[in-house]
């Protein structure tokens, strides 16, 4: 079985890119708290569509961490692991794509399925074939499965931001205007 020596240069980045997800999760709830006041109609499937997804990526990047920081014997578990995640994560983008579709609060833009479809897509496919070629070639597979982290990091960044901009800025509009 391969050493899993080669785990040992990568403390410092999952220590950094897992905290920063937990503390995301925790700030997203927040946000969520905050713009509750006044839900639109068809809050719950909007919901699911574009909010869920940021908390169950921000929830991979800290289960990606925990398990890069797991002394390991060998690759066998981690990999096994990694492949797992990556197509249940696969799975979870196209569950995502029918609520985007079937949800009526919100019409999705080219950068909605962009940042909620089509790159969580490809970091979790990468994770899937990184679980996959972590037995032959373990040190690719490890950058692999850390740039495939690092983009679901930077995905849940930027839905919570869409997110909240929009809340903020539409919504918020919207309603001053309805007053007037």
């Amino acid at each position: 079985m391969k050493d899993m020596s080669l785990l040992s240069g990568w403390e410092n980045f999952y220590v950094i890119v897992g905290s920063s997800a937990g503390a995301l999760i925790g700030l997203q709830f927040v946000v969520v708290t905050l713009i509750a006041e006044r839900p639109p109609r068809d809050a719950d499937a909007a919901g699911a569509a574009f909010s869920t997804p940021s908390v169950v990526h921000f929830t991979v990047v800290l289960l990606l961490s925990a398990i890069a920081s797991i002394p390991w014997r060998t690759i066998l578990a981690a990999a096994l692991i990694w492949g797992v995640v990556g197509l249940g994560g696969i799975i979870y983008v196209f569950i995502v794509a029918r609520r985007m579709r079937i949800q009526r609060a919100y019409r999705p833009v080219f950068e909605d399925w962009l940042f909620h479809v089509m790159l969580p897509l490809a970091s979790y496919a990468a994770l899937a074939a990184a679980g996959v070629f972590a037995f032959s070639n373990t040190g690719t597979a490890l950058f692999v499965i850390a740039g495939a982290t690092l983009i679901l990091l930077f995905i849940g960044i930027h839905n919570a931001w869409d997110t909240v901009t929009y809340h903020v800025f539409t919504k918020r509009a919207n309603i001053t205007n309805q007053k007037s």
